[in-house]
């Protein structure tokens, strides 16, 4: 079959590797119909994800219908159209029986090498890294599935695959975002980046009761597609962003800020992030929280700062004075997407909300390579790309 590969930073490739197999009785093999890039795909072309190997398929956006069945996967029948997770999870552990499906004890075979990085492992996931259990992703044309029997979600007749393909993942991680907000009525929720994830915050946050949404962003095209949702934008290359959110909210501060960036911002945002830049460069740091310290620095005393942007190891210089001293309060995960994907889907199914909004660019597996750089180049007017394999 054919698939993107990772051949080092910014080597990304198209080319053939051996079809999946079935190896477990609870698998399923997926015959990808859609699959996207998505913005956390760019940290591994940029080569800032450790533990990834050459020739490594890589994507975690998938869906497409069942070609083949596992003997005890009771869930599934060969021809079903499914939305596949990116987190994959057992559904029996401690945590997949809690709802934290992303934090499954069973998934990661290499779980013993995440622990020793950052405690515990979390679940596995398609195509991101050994460190993660080192799956093959789903940008290809076929996707073995393990835990098919807890994870893929049936989608109804009606929907096409534009509508249901992000329920993979940005749509979930973008409400999850706004979720973690505890939005009342009359609250000014502040995003920082207006990419695909953000753009699914800004459009949950207005779905959850949000009074206003300012939105951080410098690329054009973004902003423009935020104010679209009702934002109010924000350029952070022509504006203080502190200053301007305290005059928005009559000097108090967001009551939520959502950092939707991570750990590579653009580096001529401010000061600090050239700094971080640097100190990547010089291995004297491994993420760039650049967006971190001013979404604590914006938001409301006793106000909640929700991180859905990846990060990977350590960050520093990270104003914990204002958080404890103002009462402010954490909130992160890695989406568990098993949770959220039913409630989510009747939304769409309602006409609440169409995720295919977001999309720019729409290609073949063979023209992945070079959209990569486009995504990543921010040219074209590219906000999202799908690609049909």
């Amino acid at each position: 079959m054919k698939a993107l590969t990772w051949h080092g930073k910014g080597d990304m490739r198209c080319e053939s590797v051996p079809d999946p197999k079935i190896e477990h009785g609870r698998d399923a093999i997926i015959k990808v119909t859609a699959c996207a890039i998505c913005g956390s795909d760019l940290h591994i072309f940029d080569g800032v994800i450790p533990s990834m190997e050459h020739g490594d398929i890589i994507g975690h956006e998938t869906m497409g219908e069942v070609v083949d069945v596992g003997a005890d996967n009771k869930a599934l029948k060969v021809g079903d159209r499914v939305v596949v997770p990116f987190t994959i999870a057992c559904g029996e552990c401690f945590f997949c029986k809690k709802g934290y499906f992303s934090g499954c004890e069973r998934s990661n075979p290499n779980k013993a090498k995440a622990a020793k990085l950052w405690g515990s492992s979390p679940a596995g996931l398609f195509g991101y890294s050994h460190l993660l259990g080192g799956y093959s992703g789903g940008q290809a044309e076929y996707l073995r599935v393990p835990y098919a029997d807890v994870g893929p979600m049936k989608v109804p007749d009606g929907l096409s695959d534009e509508q249901v393909l992000f329920l993979s993942d940005i749509f979930p991680t973008g409400y999850m975002a706004a979720e973690f907000c505890n939005i009342q009525e009359g609250d000014t929720i502040a995003i920082w980046g207006c990419g695909p994830v953000g753009q699914m915050a800004i459009r949950s946050a207005f779905l959850l009761g949000a009074d206003r949404v300012l939105a951080i962003d410098t690329i054009p095209e973004r902003l423009t597609l935020a104010r679209s949702s009702g934002a109010e934008t924000l350029d952070f290359r022509h504006e203080d962003i502190y200053d301007r959110i305290m005059e928005l909210t009559n000097g108090r501060g967001a009551d939520a800020c959502i950092d939707a960036v991570g750990t590579e911002p653009d580096t001529m945002a401010s000061f600090d992030s050239v700094v971080d830049r640097i100190k990547v460069a010089t291995f004297m740091g491994t993420d760039r929280p650049h967006v971190l310290r001013q979404a604590i620095h914006c938001c409301r005393n006793f106000g909640t700062v929700s991180i859905v942007g990846v990060y990977g190891g350590f960050v520093d210089k990270i104003p914990m004075g204002s958080a404890i001293n103002r009462g402010l309060t954490f909130r992160m995960a890695q989406t568990p997407v098993q949770h959220y994907l039913p409630m989510l889907m009747e939304r769409i199914e309602k006409g609440e909300i169409d995720p295919s909004f977001v999309i720019t660019h729409r290609a073949t597996l063979e023209e992945g390579p070079e959209l990569y750089k486009t995504f990543r180049d921010k040219k074209d007017g590219c906000i999202k790309v799908v690609l049909r394999p």
